[in-house]
């Protein structure tokens, strides 16, 4: 298995000098001598204005020779090298890309629509040259794979109600997810020589056909959360204002005004409205 070879041809600005003046003395020599054989070193030095390989910086020149790989230029500058290379330009930058919404299933079945922001970079230009077949539409169709599968492997949220308690969910776990797709799109482009930067969940939502009914279905399960947690509190203070009572000996209750007591601080504590308050000026009895 052949793997990526830096190379590093002449120096183009000296084999410039030498291809001018083999060019341009040929011409000149022609016209003095008056003889065609002054020709050769002209056409020499027309083919050698073919040998020239300007590379820029972040990027790189993959070097063929009738097929054969050669190797690869990544440092940037003026080069010559044999006039009968193929050079094949591969861009070494940070590139962003932005997938599609794609419509999957989580975890749990439900219908999502998803998409990635990915951002990635060439590493090795032997990979990227020859053991794919384009590595950029490769990138794109690997990527939509690593999130479809990514997105059956978590459920998009937790729903206590039917006993799903996951530790890690699309919508909450912002960075477990994140690292999670990018180690699965890092496994999968490996091959065509990038590496992956950044990976992160560019949109998330439920599909249109189920968006309205889960968010009923969310905002009833904050609703019984909310109760349960003033209901929880209410409990607290009413056995806090009893012991209060007991302990200071402020009045003495009987299980029926315990009772009764207990009966209208919880109504008073979890109701929607606030309560109106009654006078009693009488005793207990009355």
């Amino acid at each position: 298995m052949k793997v990526e070879k830096i190379i590093k041809p002449a120096n183009g600005y000296l084999m410039l000098l030498v291809v001018l003046l083999l060019f341009f003395g040929g011409i000149v020599l022609v016209i003095m001598q008056e003889s065609s054989m002054y020709l050769i070193p002209t056409l020499f030095g027309f083919i050698g204005f073919f040998g020239f390989i300007l590379v820029n910086p972040n990027t790189s020149k993959v070097i063929l020779l009738f097929g054969k790989y050669v190797g690869t230029i990544k440092e940037n500058g003026l080069y010559w090298a044999n006039p009968f290379f193929t050079k094949k330009k591969i861009s070494l930058r940070a590139s962003n890309f932005d997938s599609e919404r794609l419509k999957v299933n989580d975890k749990l079945g439900n219908p999502i629509m998803i998409s990635t922001i990915l951002v990635w970079r060439v590493t090795d230009t032997y990979k990227a040259a020859f053991d794919v077949d384009n590595y950029e539409n490769f990138v794109r169709v690997q990527t939509d794979a690593a999130v479809r599968k990514l997105a059956s492997m978590y459920p998009y949220d937790n729903f206590a109600d039917e006993g799903s308690d996951e530790d890690i969910t699309l919508r909450s776990s912002v960075n477990e997810v994140s690292e999670a797709l990018e180690k699965e799109i890092d496994e999968r482009l490996s091959i065509a020589g990038i590496e992956v930067l950044e990976a992160r969940i560019g949109y998330l939502a439920y599909a249109q056909e189920i968006a309205s009914a889960m968010l009923k279905r969310q905002q009833a399960t904050a609703i019984v959360a909310a109760r349960h947690k003033i209901v929880q509190g209410a409990v607290e203070m009413v056995e806090m204002a009893l012991n209060e009572l007991n302990q200071k000996k402020i009045v003495e209750l009987d299980d029926e005004r315990k009772a009764a007591m207990v009966s209208n601080l919880l109504v008073i504590l979890c109701g929607d409205k606030e309560a109106s308050p009654v006078v009693n000026t009488g005793t207990l009895n009355h």
